[in-house]
């Protein structure tokens, strides 16, 4: 457990941060495996298949964090403000009611999945196996959720350490058993879709043991198990909103994928090669993200508004720090990781197209890495609108410029788009950051 309330912000937001930073290093690295796996072993056609489903299934596992960031930030205040019994009480609903509603929500997704495909625009000649994998992966949004609330509760408290083991054992086991069942065993892309749900409900399953055992402090009690009415509210109101904002990216990257899809088999499975790699930029800088939001809400709910300025400046140095190392790696290795991810006929213009793709990316990861300090910050001060306004204008502006640029100028065109649409949420962030110290009397 971490009190953020006392001692020093730095220390505090790079122990919070670290163990979060390698548990998403780890979680994309099994990612970018699955995609190798799926191309050199399974074919293009697999490649390109995930690439198509990814965005929906990003959709639903974003949409789920929302909800768990939200309820994670009304946990840190009631941490901060020394209420346990408010702390146990917020994660037994939000266990009781985002389960039932993600068990919803796969039985939904699986039966609407026909129609997925036709919005997508999924070529003909994969469209039958990305439906398959669309389907099996939805059944596993209710071990995610589940897994994904109890990390919520052990954060909200400061251990960003333990979810990581349990997240590692999960990718470990899920990169074995593709290893297994599809390099070695030759089995399709049903298996890899397999794979990842049985890991997920591992991953679940350790948790819920771990603070069963290990922290009953922080667990549910006997009737904190259930929905309660007087805390949904506020977990809604905050989760709902976080949910939201974190749904409007996928629709987003939803709406860029279809232009992409317009472009050709090569051009889906270079976006998805180049895209696997863009998550080690972006994810992590989430991760610094999360560690201001805990940050701010933990002195929030303590009453040291002193604290948070200091804390969001010195988050904001993690960001662009992590954006120079992230940055650099990706420019000079964008080729080498690009052909990763392909072998065969078709290959060197894969490549070709996602290393100039993550060429333009490199230099824009400075963008994300301020917006999401300014999200991690005003998640933190409660202010989920904000948040909610900020994706809104970015992911909007980002859509309308892919439409117009990629069917002229390829895949170039979409790294374009995410400068405008960066630029605009900073646009709007920093001078209402500025607004609200004042108003507050922030340090």
């Amino acid at each position: 457990m971490r009190d953020m309330t006392k001692g020093a912000p730095l220390q505090h937001l790079l122990f919070y941060a670290v163990p979060l930073l390698f548990g998403n290093w780890l979680q994309l690295a099994y990612n970018a495996a699955d995609s190798v796996i799926a191309g050199r072993f399974i074919g293009q056609d697999a490649l390109a298949a995930e690439g198509i489903a990814s965005p929906v299934m990003n959709l639903v596992i974003l949409a789920i964090s929302g909800l768990c960031i939200g309820a994670g930030v009304l946990m840190s205040e009631a941490y901060g403000a020394k209420q346990p019994d408010r702390l146990r009480s917020i994660l037994g609903t939000t266990l009781t009611f985002g389960s039932l509603l993600c068990v919803a929500v796969a039985l939904l997704g699986v039966a609407v999945t026909p129609w997925l495909l036709r919005l997508l625009a999924a070529p003909p000649e994969i469209a039958d196996i990305t439906g398959i994998y669309l389907r099996i992966t939805f059944l596993g949004a209710p071990f995610t959720f589940f897994y994904n609330a109890l990390a919520a509760g052990l954060k909200s408290a400061g251990d960003s350490k333990t979810p990581l083991k349990f997240l590692a054992f999960s990718a470990v086991l899920n990169a074995v058993l593709d290893l297994i069942f599809i390099g070695g065993l030759g089995f399709g892309i049903v298996c890899s879709a397999v794979t990842t749900v049985v890991a997920e409900g591992v991953s679940a399953l350790l948790a819920l043991v771990y603070m069963l055992r290990r922290v009953p402090e922080l667990c549910p009690q006997g009737k904190q198990w259930r929905i309660a009415p007087a805390l949904l509210g506020p977990i809604m109101q905050y989760g709902a909103v976080t949910a939201l904002q974190q749904a409007v990216q996928p629709v987003c990257k939803l709406l860029i994928q279809g232009q992409v899809n317009a472009l050709g088999v090569q051009a889906i499975a270079a976006f998805n090669a180049a895209t696997r790699v863009d998550d080690f930029a972006f994810t992590p800088e989430q991760s610094i993200a999360a560690a201001i939001t805990t940050y701010i809400a933990q002195n929030r709910g303590a009453g040291q508004g002193q604290r948070i300025r200091s804390g969001f400046a010195a988050g904001l140095r993690l960001e662009l720090g992590y954006w120079v190392l992230v940055g650099s790696v990706t420019w000079f290795l964008r080729r080498p990781m690009i052909a990763l991810f392909v072998a065969g006929q078709g290959a060197d213009d894969v490549v070709r197209q996602g290393a100039g793709y993550l060429g333009y990316m490199a230099v824009l990861y400075a963008l994300p890495a301020l917006t999401n300090g300014f999200q991690g910050f005003y998640r933190g001060m409660g202010k989920m609108t904000t948040t909610l306004l900020g994706t809104c204008t970015q992911a909007g502006l980002r859509a309308l410029f892919a439409a117009l640029l990629a069917p002229r100028v390829g895949l170039s065109g979409i790294a374009a788009a995410c400068a405008v649409g960066w630029t605009a949420m900073l646009l709007f962030e920093v001078p209402y950051y500025f607004y609200t110290c004042r108003k507050q009397g922030i340090g």
